[in-house]
Order: C-alpha cells, then sequence, then structure tokens
C-alpha cells in the first residue's frame, strides 16, 4: 500500500512539473523592419534596421552582398550595398525552445555616373558640327536636348554628330534614368558669327585726293576669317595674303579690289570699285583759318603743307617746325595790317622763333607787282599749269602788307622746296582777340622745274 502510495505521487509530481513546463514556454515572432535611406535605390545603397522580434533570446542576420555579410546583434546599426542586384535580407530568431526567421528582397539600382563631352569639329565658327562623346556609365535610357541643333533631340545612347546652325550659345542637356532614378547633366557651347568679308579702302596721308599715282592701305574689317587673297584688276598689291596690306596703282581709272576670306568652313568675297583720277599736281584745301596774332596759340597762325593743318604757336615743336611754311600776321580785330611772312622771319612778326625753320616767299599785294592770278584764276584752277610760269621769288621783295578791303584776295607763295601755291582770303571775321581770316589754299604736290 506505502508502495502505491509513492506511486501515486511521483506521477502526479511529473503531470505537475511538465504543466509548469509547457505554460512557461515562450513563442519566437521573427519580425524587422528595413528602411532604405532617403528612399535612394542607386549603388551605393544603405539600409537601417528596426528589430521588432518577440520571444527570441539570440538573433543572425544574413546580408546578402552587402557589407558586413552578417551580423548577430539584435539590431545592426546599418548594411551598404554598393553594386546593383536584387538581395535578400534574412534574420533568425531562436530562444532555447523556438525559432523563427523573415527575410526581405529588394533591389539596387546601378550607379549612375553621367558623364558626357561636346567637341566642336574644325573651329568654332558657325555653322558647326558637333560631335557627342557619350561616357556615362550606369544608365540604361537616354534623353538628350540640343538647343538649336539638328536634330534637336534625341533618345541614342550615342546620337553621334549634331549640326548648329547658328551663332550664340547653345544648351546641351543629357538625361539617363537606370529605372527608378533619373539624373541630368547640361553643358553649354558658344559659337562664333560665320565668316562675313569686308574691308576699307583707306588712302595714304597724301593721296587722299584720289589722284595718280595712287597709295591706298586695304584695312580687313572680315569677321570669322582665317586666311585672305587680295585680287585687283589693276594696280600692285603688297602681299595679297596678308589680313591686311596696300595698293599701288599707277594711272588713272576704275578698278576693282576684291577680297576673298576663308575659315575652313566657308569662303566668301567682297569687291569694291575705286576711281583713280589724272595726276593734277595740286591740293586744294577748304576754309582754313589763320588768327590773328592774339590769337596765335588758340586758333592758330601757321600753316604745314606736309601736315596739311593749322598750328597753333604754343604746339610748335622741332620735330614740326621744319613743316612749317606759312605764317599770317595780323595786327587787331580791325585788320588795319595783315601779311604771310616766311617761318624763318617769325621773330620779325612778334612770333617766337621756329626751331629748324624755313623760307618762303611771299606777294601778298598782287597789285603792287606785274603778275596777274585773279580770284577767278584761283577758282577755275583745276591743276597746277597756272602757278608754273610765275616768277614768284622775283616778284616777293620786301614784305608788303593789306587791309581787310578789298576782298577775296589773293596771296601767291613758293616754299623753300620749290612748290608754289596761292592762298584766297575770302573773309575776315572780327570776333575781338579771336578774330581770323576765312582762305582756301591751293599748292603744287611736287615742284615743277
Amino acid at each position: 500500500m506505502r508502495k502505491l502510495y509513492l506511486l501515486l505521487i511521483t506521477l502526479t509530481t511529473l503531470l505537475l512539473l511538465h504543466a509548469c513546463y509547457k505554460e512557461s514556454r515562450l513563442l519566437v515572432n521573427a519580425d524587422f523592419q528595413a528602411t532604405i535611406t532617403e528612399e535612394n535605390y542607386t549603388a551605393p545603397v544603405k539600409v537601417t534596421f528596426e528589430n521588432n522580434t518577440t520571444g527570441a533570446d539570440f538573433y543572425k542576420w544574413t546580408f546578402e552582398g552587402g557589407s558586413p555579410t552578417e551580423s548577430t546583434e539584435k539590431t545592426p546599426t546599418s548594411v551598404t550595398y554598393n553594386q546593383a542586384g536584387t538581395y535578400t535580407i534574412k534574420l533568425e530568431a531562436w530562444n532555447n525552445h523556438e525559432r523563427g526567421e523573415k527575410e526581405f528582397t529588394f533591389s539596387v539600382d546601378s550607379a549612375v555616373n553621367i558623364v558626357f563631352d561636346a567637341e566642336i569639329l574644325v573651329n568654332d565658327f558657325a555653322p558647326a558640327t558637333v560631335k557627342i562623346i557619350n561616357n556615362t556609365e550606369g544608365a540604361s535610357t537616354f534623353s538628350w536636348t540640343f538647343e538649336g541643333g539638328n536634330p534637336a533631340t534625341s533618345d541614342e545612347q550615342y546620337p553621334g554628330n549634331i549640326l548648329f546652325s547658328e551663332a550664340g550659345e547653345h544648351t546641351i542637356k543629357l538625361q539617363v534614368g537606370n529605372g527608378r532614378e533619373t539624373f541630368e547633366l547640361t553643358k553649354t557651347i558658344t559659337l562664333d558669327n560665320p565668316i562675313a568679308v569686308d574691308f576699307d579702302i583707306e588712302p595714304s596721308f597724301d593721296d587722299f585726293d584720289y589722284e595718280a599715282p595712287f597709295i591706298a592701305n586695304l584695312k580687313n574689317r572680315t569677321t570669322s576669317g582665317l586666311t585672305y587673297q587680295w585680287t585687283a584688276s589693276g594696280g600692285t598689291i603688297a602681299d595679297a595674303v596678308a589680313e591686311n596690306t596696300t595698293i599701288t596703282i599707277q594711272n588713272p581709272g576704275t578698278y576693282t579690289i576684291t577680297l576673298q576670306g576663308n575659315n575652313e568652313k566657308e569662303a566668301k568675297t567682297a569687291s569694291k570699285d575705286i576711281t583713280i583720277k589724272a595726276n593734277t599736281n595740286l591740293y586744294t584745301m577748304k576754309d582754313v583759318k589763320f588768327g590773328i596774332k592774339s590769337a596765335a596759340s588758340t586758333i592758330g597762325s601757321f600753316y604745314s603743307l606736309k601736315s596739311r593743318e593749322i598750328i597753333r604757336q604754343s604746339d610748335v615743336t622741332a620735330e614740326n617746325g621744319a613743316g612749317i611754311n606759312i605764317l599770317f600776321y595780323g595786327i587787331n580785330q580791325s585788320f588795319e595790317k595783315c601779311y604771310f611772312t616766311s617761318p624763318d622771319l617769325a621773330t620779325n612778326a612778334g612770333f617766337y622763333a621756329i626751331p629748324n625753320a624755313t623760307r618762303t616767299y611771299f606777294i601778298n599785294t598782287l597789285e603792287s607787282t606785274a603778275v596777274t592770278f585773279s580770284p577767278n584764276t584761283f577758282d577755275t584752277m583745276t591743276n597746277d599749269m597756272p602757278l608754273r610760269s610765275i616768277d614768284i621769288k622775283a616778284a616777293a621783295g620786301t614784305t608788303t602788307w593789306f587791309i581787310a578791303n578789298p576782298v577775296p584776295r589773293i596771296v601767291l607763295f613758293e616754299t623753300a622746296d620749290g612748290r608754289k601755291g596761292a592762298i584766297k582770303i575770302k573773309a575776315f571775321v572780327s570776333e575781338q582777340g579771336e578774330s581770323y581770316i576765312l582762305t582756301d589754299i591751293k599748292f603744287q604736290k611736287q615742284k615743277v622745274n
């Protein structure tokens, strides 16, 4: 009886222990949340975790293709995926009695390195062909926009050459995708204007009257040109392939000058006609003002045939002194005593001495000589023939003076180098200390024996 009692107690104890064991056993529910940082699925992708598992004491993470590849932490800090592909994250969780697991699968898109070059072929003058060199990596779709180009758009990975016809800035835009995200890169090219050929014909200083023999500078005004070729229907061009050059024409006539410009893409030409007159050996200068003595340093009282301009007394130098040929003396605004005198006699008229001065002979009062040269002769003189036969030196004599009447008045002169000329006084203008005479001057270009 005692043995049966002990057996019953033992069985009861075992049943109670088994019931307690079943009541304390914990179930494992493996669960976690994986978050793609900044929703960026383009490699490299960073993944962070939130472990929501219950009932587990131990954990094992497997990160296929990730860095790191596994972890036994309850909540790993983060995992990085550097290559494109589809990956599975696996969590295994357990305690001493239960196990559970969960998987999460996601895709990493290709890393995109968007790179392209736009190479302008030949040169950057419009029109221009631009070679597109696409070195983009990791993209699966391509969308090109060529502002002002032909074609204007393309969805080819390698669009080839694009023609841009107009000068200016042109934007080239590439937008690429890797299946989930898009990326964009923009570049700008600048094209110069197309070639436009033009030039000016600028007579040399001594050939402003377009008389033979004639020399002119050919000034190139071409834009977007690289090489040049000058031709003419007559005359001699100094350097036919220079950018700028000169032409010499010996005989009267009408000549055509042509410039061809080339920029390795286009060649264009421009032509201009020039008419050269027969040589009259006579220069004509209009409306030359000579100031009275008090205006010698404002209006100016000296004239240079070489530079064909009035020179003020304050501007006289050793360099320009030898070129001064005519001096005018006017006593006051009433023009009670006026005369032209030689540069080397400047001090006799109360002017400062002129450095390197030369001698000029004047006939101030033709009425006191046997020389005949009327205002009409001056006006109708189209060459130097009326001057050639006059012996101005012999008739000059001692300086004489004149007053404001009569008008017009003719004064003849001969320079130290033997050139002869005539001054026509058209008006005596009274403006107090700034009074002046208004003249026209005709003189020989060269001495004629």
